[in-house]
């Protein structure tokens, strides 16, 4: 009995001070309303107020928005199938927002134009992927015994060329010269750019292989050229064939020096097809986006100056510069650097980054080391790893490998991940194992937090709530008032007639039909059909026999509100000046001095009356859902 007390006790204190953190500020309808939702909407108010309201103003109105949407609520308005789609598409797309640590996405991309700015030039060594964990850290120590011997003295080229994996290191020796940010792997990349000049880093590993880089300088990353070329290709020619083929490019330079077109010389005689049909011109390029010979001829040239022939893998060229730019601004770089990140691990960073922020919010405790024990006793006593052991004793395992939010996790959870017909000594089972808990909590803890989210984000439940009631507010107001007014013919007529004094004219207006002709002689035939032709058939008759060669308006108008009423009613003139229907008569009606019936003033009348369904429904409100305000809670609202 006294621990079922304490136990009482401590719950009790935990909802009091989570009370006195968020109190009550009033209730409506019995539903409580707390302070931080008033506060988050009075705050938001208050910047998009050019005039302040008061607190007491603001709580009035507040109230009534409340009791607005009680009445949505005790109509069912939020159980329609339509307002619940709509709702709950708003929460799908909402709820991204929440599940990135955006701090991160703007210090990658801060991070990224930064590197914009600098080249670095390194030398690289490149060993294979192991088959598994072993093997990748025998690569690993490899890899740090050839950067030990560097380091005591051994030539780096002799070595990159002996062990490297790199395909380039056969003709570079792994110098790479100076490269480019942005042309690399994410993880490689920050290594290259975050080693210090003239040191050696310590190997790592990316999806690609395993590395090992040297930074010889940095320099400020010299922008982009335009450029455009005649090429001629030699790859894979003898001697004799290259020599013609540089005799022949050394004839087209000759060409152009003379003042040969080279839009047409690159046009006719390039092997560069892709850019021969637009003159030789090649899309802008900056450093490391082509071939370092051709790279280096680039930019050397003053803007306009053309090269002479230059020897590439590919064959020779002759370079026209037509233009160069800096690193661009970082407005102008942030489309590129934001669809770079999207497309590289950086995409993952802000969602591992708050999975790690959910994890301490939900105290998450990891049993990796005691559970990787447990599986090598297991497997030990099983005998080995195989589908047996999947089945009859992983799937059946409690032993808990994690706990979050006071939940404990079992080792069950991990059968269905394990890839069971794999082939692991009982060591590489128990890591392939205890792997599986990583990607099994991040998926099930960020579906845990989006759950619960609108209870534990303040934020979140007060976007989610504010459009929330918003929908329901528009769905009410427009049944209740605006679509409730315009369609109650009845009450509008009557209103109406109880209140024609409001409605004068300072001048009278023209009420009736206009008829329009494309031309005299058919305003004529028109005119001459009209006394053959009953009232309850004449528009239908005429439209049927004229079609688009005449046009009927129904009107309602005071003189200087429409050219065509003041010409043919004001100006006593069948000449409207329009081109397309040039003369117009009255078919219909005339001039009238005050409102014949509602539908002369119908939107002045509907305004009106949806003024006077408004206060009608407040009154309703007040009564049917009183407001329950605790003054010491308003008291404690920040302005």
């Amino acid at each position: 009995m006294k621990i079922k007390l304490m136990l009482g006790a401590l719950i009790g204190g935990v909802c009091l001070a989570f009370a006195a953190q968020d109190p009550v500020l009033m209730t409506i309808n019995g539903k409580d309303i707390h302070l931080s939702e008033f506060e988050y909407l009075y705050k938001k108010n208050n910047q998009q107020q050019v005039e302040k309201e008061t607190l007491d103003q603001y709580v009035n109105r507040f109230v009534t928005y409340k009791q607005k949407v009680a009445d949505a609520e005790a109509m069912g308005i939020d159980t329609l199938k339509s307002f619940v789609s709509e709702f709950n598409g708003y929460k799908e797309g909402m709820v991204k927002d929440f599940l990135e640590d955006t701090t991160i996405n703007v210090r990658l991309e801060k991070e990224a134009y930064e590197r914009m700015k600098t080249n670095v030039d390194l030398d690289h060594i490149m060993l294979p992927l192991g088959k598994d964990q072993n093997d990748n850290k025998a690569i690993l120590a490899r890899l740090d015994s050839i950067r030990t011997c560097v380091l005591n003295g051994e030539d780096w080229g002799a070595l990159a060329k002996k062990f490297s994996t790199d395909p380039s290191a056969a003709r570079n020796e792994g110098h790479y010269g100076f490269t480019a940010s942005g042309i690399y792997p994410y993880g490689w990349e920050m290594v290259a750019y975050t080693t210090p000049i003239g040191q050696i880093c310590k190997p790592f590993r990316t999806d690609f292989g395993n590395h090992l880089i040297r930074v010889n300088g940095k320099r400020e990353d010299p922008g982009q050229v335009e450029v455009q070329h005649i090429m001629l290709l030699t790859r894979n020619m003898n001697d004799s064939a290259k020599a013609a083929v540089k005799a022949r490019i050394y004839e087209l330079y000759d060409s152009v020096k003379a003042g040969a077109d080279f839009d047409a010389l690159a046009k006719k005689y390039s092997d560069d097809k892709g850019s021969a049909t637009k003159g030789g011109k090649l899309p802008w390029f900056g450093v490391n986006r082509m071939v370092p010979e051709f790279e280096k001829a680039s930019f050397a040239l003053a803007d306009g100056e053309i090269s002479e022939p230059i020897e590439t893998v590919y064959g020779y060229h002759i370079i026209k510069k037509l233009g160069h730019k800096g690193v661009p601004s970082f407005e102008e770089a942030l489309p590129a650097i934001k669809r770079s990140i999207a497309y590289d691990e950086r995409s993952q960073m802000a969602r591992n980054a708050k999975i790690e922020e959910i994890k301490k919010l939900y105290n998450y405790k990891s049993n990796d080391e005691k559970f990787r024990a447990y599986l090598k006793k297991e497997l030990k006593k099983h005998g080995q790893f195989d589908s047996a052991f999947v089945a009859g004793v992983l799937a059946k395992s409690n032993f808990t490998i994690c706990s979050w939010a006071g939940k404990k996790v079992p080792a069950s959870v991990l059968a269905k991940s394990v890839n069971k017909k794999a082939k692991y000594d009982n060591e590489s089972a128990a890591a392939n194992i205890a792997a599986q808990i990583e990607p099994y909590v991040n998926r099930n803890i960020m579906q845990y937090y989006v759950d619960n989210l609108i209870n534990d984000n303040a934020e979140y439940r007060n976007l989610i709530n504010e459009y929330r009631d918003g929908m329901l507010l528009f769905e009410i107001s427009n049944k209740k008032v605006w679509d409730g007014a315009s369609k109650d013919t009845t009450g509008l007529k009557n209103y109406f007639e109880a209140n024609r004094a409001k409605y004068n004219w300072d001048k009278p207006r023209f009420k009736g039909i206009l008829l329009s002709a494309k031309s005299d002689s058919i305003a004529k035939e028109v005119k001459a059909m009209i006394p053959s032709i009953g009232a309850d058939t004449l528009t239908t008759t005429l439209h049927k026999k004229f079609g688009s060669n005449i046009k009927m308006e129904r009107m309602l108008f005071a003189q200087g509100e429409n050219d065509v009423v003041d010409a043919v009613v004001f100006g006593k003139s069948e000449q409207t000046g329009n081109a397309k229907f040039p003369v117009a008569f009255v078919l219909e009606g005339g001039l009238i001095d005050q409102p014949e019936t509602v539908a002369d003033v119908k939107g002045a009348v509907t305004s009106d009356y949806q003024d006077v369904l408004e206060k009608a429904w407040l009154e309703q409100l007040k009564k049917k859902y009183p407001a329950k305000i605790n003054k010491n809670v308003l008291k404690l609202v920040k302005p």
